[in-house]
């Protein structure tokens, strides 16, 4: 036995969306135009099954839907009201100063804590496909610095290989959050271009070349305290600035 049209119609709209989704979205638009600000009331169960031509049951469950999302509050006796849009959400690193030394020195202090913990981890997770990663990566830095070209990107992808290399897909997404700005030049470098110093970075790649050996070794201690040694010399570079009096501004 067929089923009558107007339980059809209570099903799905021409579109094939179910009817709640249609009146759901079609209150959502009518709140974001302004149609409905914040604070004003919902035509009423009766109305609005009269203007979308739906069941009350179809009115509901669209309410409901608007409610779950924190669009509308109902109250009782009085009805069901346009709910203040709630106030955006501060994303983490989001204030931070990439040219300040102050700033960089609040990073690298836990970057310490969280990249210190990723080598030991890779030391003991890495795969033999994260190794040629990892060795391609330093072996690419220590290339734009021989040919004088900026080693910001390379020294970053490095990191995330050895992050990567954890196994524990958060250590990457930390790094990745904050971005290539984590390991910056201007502010250890007298210009406010790259490339820095021969004599900083041929530093750098040795703590660098520490890192990975321990890696590749599977030292898990060795490798831990390699981060910390590299990221705390980094801390008493930029410390070092801040007494001369440089604030990474110039």
């Amino acid at each position: 036995m067929d089923m009558p049209a107007k339980s059809r119609r209570a099903e799905r709209s021409e579109t094939g969306r179910t009817l709640v989704e249609t009146v759901r979205d079609a209150l959502r638009q009518q709140i974001a135009a302004g149609t409905y600000p914040p604070g004003s009331r919902l035509p009423s169960e009766a109305q609005m099954t009269r203007d979308f031509e739906v069941s009350r049951t179809v009115v509901r469950e669209a309410v409901a839907s608007l409610r779950a999302d924190g669009l509308v509050e109902p109250r009782q006796g009085a009805g069901v009201f346009v709910l203040a849009p709630p106030a955006p959400v501060d994303l983490p690193f989001q204030n931070i100063d990439f040219v300040r030394i102050s700033s960089m020195i609040e990073l690298l202090e836990l970057r310490t804590a969280v990249e210190s913990e990723a080598a030991a981890l890779a030391a003991q997770r890495r795969s033999p496909a994260q190794e040629e990663k990892i060795i391609g990566c330093l072996r690419e830095v220590d290339r734009a610095a021989a040919a004088g070209e900026p080693t910001m990107e390379a020294d970053f992808a490095l990191h995330l290989a050895i992050a990567e290399a954890t196994n524990n897909p958060r250590f990457g997404d930390f790094l990745s959050m904050i971005g290539a700005n984590l390991i910056p030049r201007k502010a250890l470098t007298d210009s406010n271009a790259e490339p820095a110093p021969k004599e900083y970075l041929d530093v750098i790649s040795k703590e660098h070349e520490v890192i990975v050996n321990a890696i590749l070794d599977g030292d898990e201690e060795a490798a831990r305290e390699a981060m910390r040694h590299h990221l705390k010399s980094s801390q008493a570079r930029y410390r070092a600035l801040l007494r001369a009096g440089r604030d990474g501004q110039s």
